[in-house]
């Protein structure tokens, strides 16, 4: 059973809305992630060295919006399935105000801990 507490169709809308920005912003910052140009002859040694820093953070970036994109995948499978909300360790309900902060929230905060 969804949490009682929650508005599922608000909740998915949310989760729904969160994972397209994320979407988004990959799409629009995949540029940067790109091989780095290595021709001196093009770009002197700190501006290379700045450029492969900026794509590194770039990269790391992507990692991140990643993995919030599968949370947020996982957190859709379980309004599916019937079981969000659930704490996936002791299987109580999660704590709303936690959910509200982060509709991917997969543990309660005893869990959590």
């Amino acid at each position: 059973m969804n949490h009682p507490d929650l508005d599922m169709a608000t909740v998915r809308q949310q989760l729904e809305e969160k994972r397209q920005r994320l979407v988004e912003e990959s799409q629009e910052t995949a540029q940067s992630r790109e091989v780095v140009e290595l021709d001196q002859t093009a770009n002197g040694r700190l501006t290379r060295m700045d450029a492969m820093q900026s794509q590194a953070m770039a990269k790391a970036t992507q990692q991140r919006r990643e993995a919030s994109i599968r949370f947020i995948d996982l957190a859709l499978k379980r309004i599916d399935d019937q079981s969000y909300g659930e704490c996936i360790e002791c299987g109580e309900l999660i704590a709303p105000q936690r959910l509200a902060l982060d509709y991917a929230t997969l543990k309660c905060i005893e869990c959590a801990q």
